[in-house]
């Protein structure tokens, strides 16, 4: 069975869907591998370590695509490359489904078994494909890095023959797998790290890394099977707003990564809070790319107002591409490993199984995913 692995051509994405390490894996299973000559180029993996790894490096990537039944991306498809496609093809990568409809479509009509890494359960068993979450990862420790440079401030407490200097106060607002690993990033670095999230059950795993957890009461809330927070009322938006208005006001820099899955992201800084900070302080809106956490930052810019800066810098994992691309071909190649039946040739997609039913949003021409369906 033959795997087509194209360069990313989204602006901006720096990430490879497979790495050398995994195509040894997946040619130890049997599998032919082929990938576009410099699919690794930017993230750090040249040509001939794929080739050392066992894959064939291909210029003519439309003919690889053609004659493979698996295809591997990191972002969704252009439309001009689903005619590469051959029907029954089980493509794998990013796929917005929420954001995407018509391309979930065209994809169900050439009759692709499409996944959608998003779309991965968070479970014990699915832990290991969990693309969604190991991208977080990374995207919660680029947030701090980014912060870190744009700050006139040192992160840590020093003492110095001039005198101490006080550690710098870093706010996260969101305590998922991309806030957590921002607070502990942040304390690593010497700051003074507070916390805050609508679910209250993360105050422990806040609380463990060494950060302080910001008690607002806003009510019941709680989060989704998936474990992702869910959405505010208008009045619990509004009384959240108030509890962190004090804390922004005296921190010097702030990291929001709050998001609603499917949705946009939810307004929690307003300009007001922001003119409340003092110049010299930054705020990283993690959230940029699906609307903003921030009101006034811009995707891809940094925005200054009154001397603070709004960072809006999208596609956080592809800042450090080398690791990202390692982690998610870890991903996709557990999830090819879990389903795949190597002594009949062929992939074992049952419905019935919580993570196929989660992230298979087409088969057999048609879209199978509900979520997909109502989306």
């Amino acid at each position: 069975m033959r795997i087509a692995v194209p360069r990313e051509t989204w602006p901006g994405e720096l990430r490879a869907a497979l790495v050398p390490s995994s195509v040894k894996k997946l040619v130890g299973l049997g599998f032919d591998v082929m990938v576009e000559t410099g699919l690794g180029a930017a993230s750090g993996f040249p040509d001939r370590d794929y080739e050392a790894a066992g894959a064939d490096v291909v210029k003519d990537i439309a003919s690889a695509l053609v004659s493979s039944e698996v295809v591997l991306r990191v972002r969704r498809p252009a439309e001009a490359d689903l005619e590469f496609l051959a029907e029954d093809t089980l493509h794998i990568s990013f796929l917005d489904p929420f954001n995407e409809k018509p391309l979930i479509g065209k994809l169900a009509a050439r009759g692709v078994t499409a996944v959608s890494m998003e779309m991965i359960p968070r479970t014990t068993r699915a832990q290991k494909m969990d693309a969604l979450s190991s991208q977080a990862s990374l995207a919660g420790y680029v947030t701090v890095v980014l912060a870190a440079s744009h700050t006139p401030k040192v992160f840590p407490m020093m003492m110095t023959p001039a005198g101490t200097i006080a550690p710098a106060r870093v706010f996260v607002i969101g305590a998922g797998v991309a806030g957590l690993q921002a607070v502990a990033t942040a304390k690593r670095l010497g700051a003074r790290v507070e916390a805050f999230d609508t679910r209250p059950a993360v105050a422990e795993q806040v609380q463990s890394l060494g950060a302080r957890f910001v008690e607002i009461d806003i009510g019941e809330i709680g989060q989704t099977e998936q474990g992702y927070a869910r959405e505010l009322t208008a009045e619990q938006i509004e009384m959240q707003r108030q509890g962190m208005k004090r804390v922004i006001g005296y921190s010097d820099v702030v990291i929001t990564t709050a998001q609603v899955f499917g949705r946009p992201a939810p307004r929690i800084v307003t300009r007001d809070m922001v003119e409340a900070m003092r110049p010299g302080s930054v705020v990283v809106d993690m959230a940029v790319e699906s609307g903003g956490n921030v009101e006034g930052s811009v995707l891809d810019e940094v925005v200054d107002i009154d001397g603070v800066k709004l960072v809006g810098l999208g596609n956080l994992p592809s800042e450090v591409a080398q690791n990202a691309s390692e982690m998610y071909s870890s991903n996709v190649t557990h999830f090819i490993d879990e389903f795949y039946d190597a002594e009949n040739g062929r992939f074992d997609l049952d419905p019935a199984d919580e993570i196929v039913a989660g992230c298979v949003l087409t088969r057999g021409g048609e879209v199978v995913s509900e979520t997909a369906r109502a989306a």
